[in-house]
């Protein structure tokens, strides 16, 4: 699978202006196909959960199983390699005693080590009616502070509705949304907890959450690629 070369400064730009980066065209049709007729196969995951079962909203995802299947890893380690500076970048700004090796190998072990040791990747599967509230996928001590989402359905076309969005806490103001328009085979980077943000006296944490609005008709499946393991 041939994918785009990611500029870690363009994204790092998009990331701290407003809150998330989309990439164009990471995945063909074909490939955004494929992933999606997967979610059949159920000796590729190691659990299902249904949204409704623990408030998350209303649908349903998996989590693939080790070993991945091979587009999924190589998804997760191209997207590693391009976000690890920007991790470290934020560590620094916000003065955080955790930076994050180059390979993302080196970042599962320590994962591993303590006790993460169930992989994120996962593939989310929405229907008529049914919606994701806001969240953030944390899974452990050990976490990598940016994810990635890649719509694998045709919006206007495979379902109608379900737009990501992104909240942004910001102190002592109101919240602020942002909408993030994809294309089939888009993907999407945006923070997991939180992001710098310079004030007056430095750096401080903004706490971000994403979800999905609710599907007016048809049916969607994205892609989403955590970076860290899960406990």
């Amino acid at each position: 699978m041939t994918l785009p070369i990611l500029d870690s400064k363009l994204i790092q730009q998009s990331l701290e202006q407003y809150g998330y980066a989309r990439i164009s065209r990471v995945l063909t049709p074909e490939q955004c196909q494929h992933i999606s007729q997967s979610y059949g196969q159920a000796s590729l995951f190691r659990s299902r959960i249904v949204m409704q079962r623990y408030n998350f909203g209303a649908g349903e995802y998996q989590y693939f199983a080790y070993p991945l299947p091979a587009p999924i890893d190589q998804l997760r380690y191209w997207g590693y390699a391009a976000l690890s500076p920007i991790a470290n970048a934020w560590a620094d700004a916000l003065q955080l005693d955790r930076h994050f090796p180059e390979q993302l190998d080196d970042f599962l072990q320590r994962c591993h080590q303590h006790g993460q040791v169930r992989p994120t990747p996962l593939l989310l599967r929405y229907q008529a009616g049914d919606y994701n509230c806001l969240h953030q996928d944390l899974y452990g001590e050990h976490v990598f502070p940016l994810q990635m989402a890649i719509m694998l359905s045709q919006p206007g076309t495979d379902f109608q509705g379900g737009e990501f969005a992104l909240t942004e806490q910001r102190p002592r103001m109101q919240s602020r949304i942002e909408v993030v328009p994809l294309a089939q085979g888009d993907a999407v980077i945006f923070p997991v907890q939180y992001r710098p943000a310079r004030g007056s006296r430095g750096y401080h944490r903004v706490q971000m959450r994403h979800g999905v609005s609710r599907i007016h008709s048809g049916q969607r499946y994205m892609l989403g690629i955590i970076f860290h393991d899960a406990n």
